[in-house]
Order: C-alpha cells, then sequence, then structure tokens
C-alpha cells in the first residue's frame, strides 16, 4: 500500500509519452495518373472512356498490377480486370500498358511524372473495361489438339526422349497462353476469324517438333490453307513466335 508521501511524489512526477528509439518521418506524396479504358456494356449508349487515377507511389507496390488493385480496393470498385497469380505465370493480367502488350504483374511503374495508359489487349472484343473476350484465341488453340497423340509405349510406362528431342522445345512450352503476342500482330487483327496467330501456331509447331507425337503428318494437314499458316508476313514482334513459325513453315514445305 502506498503511503501518502510516495502517492503525492507519483502525481507530481512528470509524466512521458512513450517513443519509437529511431523516429520514422512520413515521405511526401508522390503521386502519379493512372488512365484507365473504361466500358459498361450495361449502358451501350456510353462510349468507352479513359478515367483518371491519381495513386501515391509511396503507398504503392512496385508493379502496374499492385496500382491497379490499389485502385479497385481503394478508390473504385467497379473497375473490372483479370488477375490471378500475381507472378507471370498465369496470364490472366495480359493488357496494354503504355502502348505496350504485357503482363500487369511483371510491369514496373515508372517514377517519371508521365501518365500511365491502360487499355485490354488490342483488336479483341471487350467484355466490360480491361477484360477481353478470349473464346475465339481459345477456340483457335483447341483446335490445334494441343496434346501428346502416340501409341501407347512399348513398356507400357512412358515415353522415352533423349535431352537433344526434349531441348527442341525450349522456349515453346514456356508459353502461359496470355495473347500478349497474337494481339500484336497486325495479321491477326485483320484476320483472326482464319489466321490462328503467333501463340497458337508457336503451340503447333511445339507439338510438330515433339519427337514422341505420332501424329505429325495429319497436324501439318490441317494448316495446309492459305489462312491458318501463312498469313503471317514474320514482322519479329515477338521472337520465339515467329522463330516457331518459320520452322513451321520450312516443316510445311518439306513435308
Amino acid at each position: 500500500m502506498l503511503t501518502p508521501a510516495i502517492a503525492r511524489a507519483a502525481r507530481a512526477a512528470p509524466r512521458h509519452a512513450r517513443t519509437l528509439a529511431t523516429a520514422v518521418e512520413s515521405k511526401p506524396e508522390h503521386l502519379k495518373s493512372f488512365k484507365v479504358y473504361r466500358w459498361n456494356p450495361d449502358k451501350p449508349t456510353e462510349k468507352p472512356y479513359l478515367q483518371e487515377y491519381k495513386i501515391d507511389l509511396n503507398k504503392c507496390g512496385p508493379m502496374v498490377l499492385d496500382a491497379i488493385l490499389k485502385i479497385k480496393n481503394e478508390l473504385d470498385p467497379t473497375l473490372t480486370f483479370r488477375r490471378s497469380c500475381r507472378e507471370g505465370i498465369c496470364g490472366s493480367c495480359a493488357m496494354n500498358i503504355d502502348g505496350v502488350n504485357t503482363l500487369a504483374c511483371l510491369k514496373r511503374i515508372d517514377k517519371d511524372s508521365k501518365d500511365v495508359k491502360i487499355y485490354p489487349l488490342p483488336h479483341m472484343y471487350v467484355i466490360k473495361d480491361l477484360v477481353p473476350d478470349m473464346t475465339q484465341f481459345y477456340k483457335q488453340y483447341k483446335a490445334i489438339q494441343p496434346y501428346l497423340q502416340a501409341e501407347k509405349p512399348a513398356d507400357g510406362r512412358e515415353h522415352l526422349q533423349s535431352k537433344e528431342d526434349r531441348k527442341k522445345l525450349d522456349g515453346m512450352y514456356e508459353c502461359i497462353l496470355c495473347a500478349c503476342c497474337s494481339t500484336s500482330c497486325p495479321s491477326y487483327w485483320w484476320n483472326q476469324d482464319q489466321y490462328l496467330g503467333p501463340a497458337v501456331l508457336m503451340q503447333a509447331y511445339r507439338w510438330v517438333a515433339d519427337s514422341r507425337d505420332t501424329q505429325k503428318a495429319a497436324r501439318l494437314e490441317k494448316l495446309a490453307n492459305p489462312f491458318s499458316l501463312y498469313r503471317c508476313h514474320t514482322i519479329f514482334n515477338w521472337l520465339n513466335p515467329a522463330k516457331a513459325i518459320a520452322a513451321l513453315k520450312q516443316e510445311m514445305a518439306s513435308a
């Protein structure tokens, strides 16, 4: 029990607020403008437009997808877009950023003062805002039968492949079907109802080049028409698909 003298001394002692050992200085705002394509199918009379949002980069992650998520979570919940893995694996967040088709999760935000302009992938029907309609793209991918077609292996267990043959698939099997290359191809813009486009043609060659597959002739025969393959004029917007398409044309010539 405190004595009256101790209690008086305690009341008279100065009270100090608890402070951090090291003071943290708040950073000044670093605002950057993001102009995002908006279109709502529920309002068909309204034309598409760019909506501007300002983001403090000191309170945002380093990637464009971080900024888009911040806009949706804190500024405008009506903004619509696709995203999933945030690691450049799923391809969901493919869009056109500052004139270049890329993945928003892998595109760093430049620290300069220039506005960032974000559009859906070009020359595709738009479902809403930044969401393109991928129906035709996936339909074309399905058409090339993107799976191994081979007889049952002799040992009944697995299809063996040499290291050299396996290496031929490098640069093709990694494709995540984001459609960035296809939607940057002028031939695909104008003929996507018949021309398969860079991504799908690269996948077609991925199976033609696979030493384990036994349906090479049938796969090439499906491409033997004026549009599926030969609308490609090899402008090299994307290196890996262009190399695969050139190899596919060589296979067609020697078939």
